[in-house]
């Protein structure tokens, strides 16, 4: 299951990008590309069993944003959305010049505030 891998590779990052707050951590936001393999529920279990096996982060919420496939028409110079895996602008012509849908990244960190800021 990639998505434990993926679980450990967001915490991580967050530890290198905020090492002196990762304590403070109450939920982390991430964005899914529907082209990206992640399962929202897989990767929820996986956060779940992540957050069991590290204690300090049992208060740490997960929120899985899936975003939809949006493809480039150079035909017509239009975004359209991929509906059905049908790479077919509105106006006939096929694309495979995709600019959503394919990324998996944290989109926002929600801290505790610390006590001494106020």
């Amino acid at each position: 299951m990639h998505e434990v891998a993926i679980v450990r590779d967001i915490f991580s990052t967050l530890e290198a990008a905020y090492p002196d707050r990762m304590d403070r951590i109450l939920k982390i936001e991430i964005q899914a590309g529907l082209l990206c393999s992640v399962q929202p529920i897989l990767i929820q279990n996986a956060f779940q069993a992540f957050v069991l096996e590290t204690p300090h982060y049992a208060q740490t919420e997960l929120e899985v944003e899936l975003l939809p496939i949006v493809a480039y028409c150079p035909s017509c110079a239009k975004n359209f959305e991929v509906l059905y895996h049908r790479f077919v602008c509105g106006c006939g012509k096929p694309s495979d010049q995709i600019i959503q849908g394919e990324e998996l990244r944290i989109s926002k960190v929600i801290f505790k505030p610390n006590e001494n800021e106020y």
